[in-house]
């Protein structure tokens, strides 16, 4: 499986592709962090962003792509930012035909370290081990997009055999 993890920022997005599959080890394919500046009009940020998404979508071919979901914070400004990156991220996804499926932080981190609530050192590290990277993943939106990737490896595959034996079950081949 080939997933595209997205940690949206409208100033930093990180995206991470990861090839893997429950129980065989992963497998680093691509990662970057796309910047834009906070001098630009929103709209050419935004496009600068679906630019890079659509790249990588056509170029690494992604059987899912892992948006981080977007939470409550403070600072409305910041959430609104991460909205619209994601939402952009969706788009572009759905444009290719591409599943999306979103995480929040917490499932995130619980899935790479083991536990909901480990700070951003904790889940480079995790990331750094998991991939066998010789260095971390900087900035954070690098590796946090490549946790969300690692997060669906390991969850969507877990998610499709529930639905492939549920759809057997409901066909009677189970019976």
């Amino acid at each position: 499986m080939r997933v595209l993890g997205v940690d949206p920022g409208l100033t930093r997005c990180g995206l991470g592709v990861v090839d893997g599959a429950p129980g065989r080890p992963l497998n680093l394919v691509a990662v970057e962090v796309i910047r834009t500046s906070s001098e630009a009009e929103l709209g050419e940020r935004l496009l600068s962003i679906e630019s890079a998404v659509d790249s990588w979508i056509q170029e690494y071919r992604p059987d899912t792509v892992a948006v981080e979901r977007v939470f409550s914070q403070h600072n409305v400004r910041t959430v609104m930012g991460t909205a619209q990156a994601s939402g952009v991220a969706a788009l572009v996804a759905a444009r290719w035909r591409t599943p999306v499926v979103t995480h929040t932080p917490s499932e995130v981190k619980a899935a790479v370290s083991g536990h909901g609530s480990a700070d951003k050192a904790q889940v480079a590290a995790m990331v750094t081990r998991l991939l066998r990277l010789n260095a971390r993943p900087r900035p954070a939106d690098a590796s946090d997009a490549l946790a969300l990737a690692i997060c669906q490896v390991w969850r969507g595959a877990a998610e499709q055999r529930l639905r492939t034996a549920a759809a057997a079950a409901g066909t009677g081949r189970f019976r």
